[in-house]
């Protein structure tokens, strides 16, 4: 079932019933009449196929079910925030977020379009808020949508992890975790992780979601992806999301094999004079490059800017350029021969590879296992000689040959 399929109204009375342990009790919260309040939790019990509470000498008893799906349910109406809003409502106005026309979202919600439409009008109502407005021909969120869209899939985010937590309890391993992976994590640390949490869940789905930091902090922020692995930034992009270093890599300066500067001492100067093919202004890399000139040498123009690793190999086999990347991201290259590594880079660069999660992210079971598998590759890799320990501050520093 969908987390959207559940009724906000039989939620709060399952949350008011577990808080008071009375159906009585919770029927005056909510104002609802106890044969209300029953039924709604009597539906709740049928859809979930669990059962959520044991009627008591003391009153209504919350079965461990009710005890996982009530801190889910109490985040997902706090951060839905009104008390009209329904289900229904919800569904059809992230369908238009998601889409962009109420044709394309009546496509994808499975219903009529004059119904979808009159659903976003009544969410609109019932907030008192203006959430869609014309735009030519088209129609475009306001401000105030954009806020509640994002609050709205954070909500469905945790009725989803909730679902997939009672599965779990009936001893049915399913769900999906969603990694935003950045370049870095792509060529040995993701996919060590995803195959062994594979064999040990093959019911479990895995989406990985390949972008940059700037593309994929939005769709973090917006509960589409559960984590991202990749490099750190030195000032996360404000107190919402956390991060978790895993270790530190050292990029190596490389260049076709053949490259004129093979062979020759590695200083500024000779490295001003080289073309250079590198991901854009703001990215940690890019800085790390131009503190490797120091304050004597200025960094030569960045001829072409360019964020795939993929591109990147085929431009240094093609011309005499350099980059600055990790090891780990060309082995294949390198093995062959068709690159070869400058040189180290002046001034020693790292960066911190790690995961970054929303602040208030609560992962499940089985999130928390792929999380465990992720800390143990990252050991791997230290164990292997890969990286040696910074005393300074416990973090992991590396040699430049991993990902």
């Amino acid at each position: 079932m969908r987390a959207s399929d559940l009724n906000l109204r039989h939620l709060k009375a399952m949350i008011a019933t577990a808080s008071s342990g009375s159906i009585s009790a919770a029927a005056y919260q909510v104002s609802l009449t106890q044969p209300a309040v029953t039924q709604g939790i009597a539906r709740l019990e049928r859809q979930l196929g669990l059962t959520l509470f044991e009627r008591c000498p003391g009153g209504m008893e919350p079965t461990d079910a009710a005890k996982l799906l009530v801190p889910r349910a109490l985040a997902a109406l706090a951060l839905i925030g009104s008390a009209r809003a329904t289900a229904p409502q919800l569904r059809a106005f992230l369908a238009l977020a998601r889409r962009g026309s109420y044709k394309a979202a009546s496509l994808d919600a499975g219903t009529r379009e004059p119904s979808l439409h009159r659903a976003v009008s009544d969410l609109s109502l019932s907030l008192g808020q203006k959430l869609v407005e014309r735009r030519g021909r088209g129609v475009a969120l306001t401000p105030r949508g954009l806020a509640l869209a994002r609050r709205f899939r954070l909500a469905d985010a945790e009725l989803c992890a909730g679902l997939a937590e009672l599965e779990q309890l009936k001893g049915r391993e399913v769900g999906r975790i969603t990694i935003g992976a950045m370049p870095l994590s792509r060529a040995r640390l993701l996919p060590k992780a995803v195959a062994a949490f594979h064999r040990m869940h093959p019911q479990v789905d895995v989406s990985i979601v390949e972008g940059s930091y700037a593309e994929l902090i939005g769709p973090l922020r917006d509960g589409e992806i559960d984590l991202m692995l990749g490099a750190l930034r030195d000032e996360p992009s404000g107190e919402d999301v956390l991060q978790h270093s895993l270790f530190e890599d050292r990029p190596v300066i490389l260049g076709r094999a053949g490259h004129p500067l093979l062979g020759q001492p590695v200083t500024p100067e000779r490295l001003a004079a080289c073309e250079w093919v590198l991901p854009g202004e703001g990215t940690p890399l890019r800085e790390q490059w131009r503190r490797m000139f120091g304050g004597d040498v200025d960094p030569p123009r960045v001829t072409i800017e360019c964020g795939s690793v993929i591109v990147i190999r085929q431009l240094l086999v093609e011309g005499d350029y350099l980059t600055l990347l990790s090891p780990d991201q060309v082995a294949v290259e390198l093995a062959a021969g068709w690159l070869a590594r400058v040189g180290a880079a002046p001034g020693d660069p790292s960066r911190t590879i790690g995961i970054t999660t929303r602040a208030n992210w609560r992962p499940t079971k089985l999130q928390e296992r792929f999380l465990d598998i992720i800390d143990g590759q990252a050991s791997q890799i230290r164990e292997a000689g890969l990286a040696c320990t910074n005393g300074k501050n416990g973090i992991s520093i590396g040699h430049g040959e991993r990902s």
